[in-house]
C-alpha cells in the first residue's frame, strides 16, 4: 500500500525533508503544504539575499559548539549529516559554494535564488506534491481515528489523511503559536527572540553610524555573559557578530531582564588594564607634544577614538604631556569598560530566529520522531534548537530534515 507522508511547512527544512524522503522512497506519496503563498521565504532573504547556506566547520564536535540550544542534541547528528555532507549535497545538484574569510558559505552566484531553484527543482524531480495557501488547522492522531492514520483538517475545510507527518513550521515569537502542538500533548519550551541587536537610544556614539571595529568584547553588566568579535555602531545602538552572538547565548537571560541592561564594551580586548596603561605611558613619552585626539591608537577608527577621548573629557587642545591623570583614567575606563544603557532590541535585518520550540527530550535524535507520538516527526526551527549567526541555523535545518526524511522513507507501515 502506498504511504502518504505530509510535510507541514514550505521552508528550508520542509523542502529538504520532503526531497530526502521522496528520493529514498519513490513509492511514497509526499505532500508538502505551505499555508502562505510564498515558498522558501526565509531562504530568499538570508544573508542579505545571498543565502548563508552553512559554515565551513567540518568537525562535528566543533560545529555543535555554535548552538546556544541544541548543541548536545546535534553533535552526533552532524557525524551523519554535517557541513561536509551539506556542501556535497548541493554540489551534486550543480550548486557550488564558496567560503568567505569568516567561514560563512554562500553559493558562488551570491544569490539566494540559486538555492531556492535548487530546492524547487529537487522537489519537482523527486515527485513531491507542493501546495501553497493551504494550512493545517488541526491534527487528529492515529489512536483517535478509525483507520489508524493521521487526519489533518485543512484551512479549506477538507481532511487529508497521512501515514506520517513532518512538522517544519519554523520558530514563532509567541507560545500561542505552538498551541496546536501543545494540544497534541507535546511539551514546548517557551519561545524567546534570539539574534537581535541592542538599542541604545541615548548612546553618545549615535553620530558614528556605520563605524565598525574589527574586534571588541561585549559584556552584560552583572551577568556571566560576554562575547567578542566584530562590532558595528548603528543609528539605534550596536550590532555586528559580537552583539548578535551574545544575544543568542543570552536570549533567555536578556528576556528576563526585559531587554533593559547595561552593556560594557571593551574596545581593546587584547589589553589588560596594566598593559593598556603601559601602552599609554609609552605613547605619552614618545609623542609628548602630539595632541591626544589627533591620532587614533590601538587600530581604532579615528572617529571612534575622538568620541572616546571626548567622553573622557579630553579636548582637541590637550597634548599627551599635558594629559591630566583623571582624564587618562577615564580614557582607560572607556576603552576597557565603556557602559551603554540598553533599552530594547531590534530584529537583525529580516531574519527572525527564536530559541524555544518542541522540547528535544521528547524527540528521538537519530530519526527526529516524536517519542510520544509515533509517525510524527520534526525538523528545523520548530525544535528547541538555535545557532549563532553565520549559517548555523540553516545547517541545523538541513541536518534534522535529512534525518527525518531518511527515517520516514525507511520506516514502512505494515
Amino acid at each position: 500500500m502506498t504511504e502518504t507522508i505530509v510535510v507541514i511547512g514550505g521552508g528550508a527544512a520542509g523542502f529538504f525533508g520532503a526531497i530526502t524522503c521522496a528520493e529514498n522512497n519513490p513509492t511514497a506519496k509526499v505532500i508538502l503544504l505551505e499555508k502562505t503563498n510564498k515558498l522558501l521565504s526565509k531562504v530568499r532573504v538570508s544573508g542579505g539575499g545571498r543565502c548563508n547556506v552553512t559554515h565551513y566547520c567540518l568537525n562535528p564536535n566543533h560545529l555543535a559548539q555554535y548552538y546556544p540550544r541544541g548543541g548536545k542534541f546535534l553533535k552526533n547528528l552532524f557525524k551523519t549529516f554535517g557541513a561536509p555532507e551539506t556542501i556535497a549535497w548541493f554540489n551534486a545538484r550543480g550548486v557550488k559554494l564558496h567560503t568567505e574569510p569568516d567561514g560563512r558559505m554562500f553559493p558562488v552566484s551570491n544569490s539566494s535564488e540559486t538555492i531556492v531553484n535548487c530546492l524547487l527543482q529537487g522537489a519537482h524531480k523527486a515527485g513531491v506534491n507542493i501546495t501553497t495557501s493551504l494550512g493545517v488547522e488541526q491534527i487528529t492522531l492515529p489512536g483517535s481515528t478509525p483507520d489508524g492514520q493521521f487526519h489533518l483538517r485543512l484551512s479549506n475545510g477538507t481532511t487529508l489523511k497521512a501515514n506520517k507527518v513532518l512538522i517544519t513550521t519554523g520558530g514563532a515569537p509567541k507560545i500561542e503559536s505552538y498551541q496546536w502542538l501543545r494540544d497534541l500533548g507535546l511539551r514546548i519550551q517557551e519561545p524567546v527572540p534570539s539574534l537581535f541587536t541592542f538599542n541604545v537610544p541615548e548612546s553618545p556614539l549615535r553620530d558614528l553610524t556605520g563605524v565598525a571595529v574589527g574586534r571588541a568584547k561585549v559584556k552584560i553588566s552583572g551577568q556571566n555573559l560576554e562575547n567578542e568579535g566584530p562590532l558595528l555602531i548603528t543609528h539605534w545602538g550596536f550590532s555586528g557578530p559580537a552583539v548578535l552572538k551574545l544575544s543568542a547565548w543570552g536570549a533567555r537571560v536578556l528576556q528576563q531582564l526585559n531587554y533593559q541592561f547595561t552593556a560594557l564594551i571593551n574596545w581593546v580586548p587584547d589589553h589588560t588594564e596594566e598593559s593598556l596603561r603601559e601602552a599609554l605611558l609609552q605613547y605619552r613619552q614618545e609623542y609628548a607634544r602630539r595632541q591626544v585626539t589627533s591620532h587614533a591608537l590601538f587600530n581604532l577608527p579615528q572617529r571612534l577614538w575622538k568620541a572616546l577621548t571626548a567622553l573622557a573629557g579630553i579636548t582637541d587642545q590637550i597634548k599627551w604631556a599635558e594629559l591630566p591623570a583623571k582624564n587618562q583614567n577615564k580614557l582607560v575606563e572607556f576603552l576597557l569598560r565603556a557602559p551603554f544603557p540598553v533599552k530594547g532590541k531590534t530584529t537583525f535585518k529580516e531574519e527572525f530566529v527564536t530559541c524555544g520550540g518542541v522540547d528535544l527530550k521528547e524527540v528521538n535524535p537519530t530519526t527526529q520522531e516524536s517519542l510520544k507520538i509515533p509517525g510524527l516527526y520534526f525538523a528545523g526551527e520548530v525544535l528547541d534548537i538555535d545557532g549563532v549567526t553565520g549559517g548555523f541555523n540553516f545547517q541545523a535545518a538541513w541536518t534534522t530534515a535529512f534525518l527525518a526524511g531518511k527515517a520516514m522513507a525507511a520506516n514502512q507501515n505494515n
